[in-house]
Formats: structure tokens, C-alpha cells, sequence
């Protein structure tokens, strides 16, 4: 099967030529060699590469340079401003860049965004214009994405981090499935598909988390897995899990069919982006 990371992030070191707008708890650097080096080793044939908004916001010239070097094996995704009056220019241009896949919402609580706030819907049309999906991360404020969601039928949604809030560090929260029940109910929505990205971050027990399957089954269920799409959100989940650790209990679990995990460890993700690596 073909194995596609629907979320990695890469980055270069913080340095004058493309200062950091902020410094997490990342390492100092995840090039693009180095990733691609990190997936070559668990057999990950290419990757939904998210320009990382925590260190580049909505500039995404790294991302691009990474997908010159490394052409089969990342599709690209970039933050789009909804505050930037150019907006549907920068769609345009994006969608004329090589390797490009998507675009990107953030929506989270921290963005202190008005869930009407003109600017998203401006995002939603371009998408439309343009034939991209809009990747949404909202895992602190579902209720406003699903508001975004619901006033755009006609764009494709893909939603982030299974639409739940994730750690940085361990220990998972107390309750890291509370918000699962609107997670479900999302999934009656006909224009958006889940990415299941990070979702080892949310487990309690140690490695290979073995309590992530539960909950999981309730959205393969409710979603479908042609809906589904796993991913590592490496960098981000750094300090919780290795690379390694994010992609093999997906491939070693024995709660999926190997239908099931070709649908959601690669097919879904084809499917969403309208991309797959190419492979020698």
C-alpha cells in the first residue's frame, strides 16, 4: 500500500535569513532531508507537508523549497490570511506553485477570530475559485468551524487533528475525548473529511497507546474511513511521541482490516488532496 502522512511539518534552524515568528518546543531543526530521512525509515512514501504557521505564519517559501528538492514526495498546504485583502491572489498564485495541495485556516481560540468574520468566507470561495481544500484546525473551537463548515457547502473541508485539542507535552489531559461527541456529529456533513493526525498525543498509556482505539473506532465508524486520514503531526508532537512511534501502531494495530489500513493510512488521503507521492 502507499503510505501518505497527511500532516508533517518541516523547518530549518531559527537564523536572520527566515527568522522564527515564535520558538516551541521543537527541535532546533526538522529539515526536509531529515524528514524525508524519518519517513524512508518506517517506510512512509510521502507526506501533506503544513507550512508551520508557529515559526513561518502565512509565509510558506520553506515549504516550497523542500518540494524543489524532494518533488515525489511532499504536497504542499500554506496558512492563507484572512485579514489580507490580496487574498484571492495569493490562492491563485499558490495554486500556479508546483507541488501545492491545499490551504490552510486557522481557527483555533488563540486566533481570537470571530467565527463570522468576513475573511473566512472570502477563504472558503477561493478555495472554490480554485479547487483547493481547506484544511481547518479549530480543536478548541469546533463549534465555530463547524459554523464555517456548515455556511460553505460547496468547499472541502479537512478538518485537523481529529477536531480535538492535543497536547505538546505529556500527560494527555483528564479527558482528552470530551469533545468527541461533536466530532461525531460533524461527520454528517457531506464536505468535510477528518484528518486522525496526532492522535497518539491523546493517549494515557505508554507507548504503543493501546487506549487510542476505542475512541478511533467510534469515528471510523461515524465517518467511514474513506473519510479518515491518518497522519503524525510531526514536528508538533515532539515531545510526545518520535516518529516512529506515530506511525507504528497504525501499521501493527490488529484493529484494522488491511483494507482498512490502506484506506487510512494512504487512499483517504489521495483521495482529499488529489495527490499521491510518486514512487521510483
Amino acid at each position: 500500500m502507499t503510505i501518505i502522512d497527511s500532516q508533517v511539518h518541516a523547518y530549518e534552524a531559527n537564523t536572520p535569513k527566515r527568522p522564527w515568528h515564535n520558538v516551541p518546543n521543537w527541535p532546533d531543526h526538522v529539515t526536509g532531508d531529515e524528514m524525508v530521512t524519518a519517513m524512508d525509515k518506517v517506510g512512509v512514501d510521502g507526506a501533506i507537508f503544513i507550512s508551520a504557521f508557529t515559526m513561518y505564519r502565512y509565509d510558506a517559501s520553506y515549504a516550497v523549497e523542500v518540494q524543489r528538492a524532494h518533488p515525489t514526495r511532499f504536497g504542499l498546504v500554506k496558512p492563507v490570511d484572512p485579514d489580507n485583502p490580496a487574498l484571492d491572489d495569493v490562492v491563485a498564485e499558490w495554486k500556479q506553485t508546483p507541488g501545492t495541495v491545499g490551504i490552510r485556516i486557522m481557527l483555533t481560540k488563540e486566533a481570537k477570530r470571530a467565527p463570522d468574520d468576513p475573511g473566512l468566507d472570502r477563504i472558503a470561495r477561493a478555495a472554490v475559485r480554485h479547487d483547493f481544500p481547506v484544511n481547518i484546525l479549530c480543536w478548541d473551537n469546533l463549534d465555530a468551524g463547524t459554523a464555517l463548515i456548515d455556511r460553505h457547502p460547496a468547499t472541502r473541508f479537512i478538518l485537523d487533528h481529529l477536531g480535538i485539542l492535543q497536547p505538546r507535552v505529556p500527560p494527555a489531559p483528564p479527558e482528552p475525548w470530551a469533545e468527541l461527541p461533536k466530532v461525531l456529529a460533524l461527520a454528517r456533513r457531506p464536505n468535510v473529511v477528518i484528518k486522525v493526525s496526532g492522535a497518539c498525543t491523546l493517549s494515557q498509556t505508554p507507548y504503543p497507546f493501546a487506549d487510542i482505539w476505542d475512541p478511533l473506532a467510534r469515528i471510523f465508524d461515524a465517518w467511514g474511513f474513506e473519510r479518515c486520514l491518518w497522519g503524525t503531526d510531526w514536528t508538533r508532537a515532539f515531545a510526545v511521541v518520535n516518529y516512529e512511534q506515530a506511525v507504528k501502531p497504525f501499521l501493527e494495530t490488529d484493529r484494522l482490516s488491511a483494507t482498512e489500513r490502506a484506506m487510512l493510512m494512504g487512499g483517504a488521503c489521495a483521495k482529499a488532496y488529489r495527490w499521491s507521492p510518486a514512487k521510483p
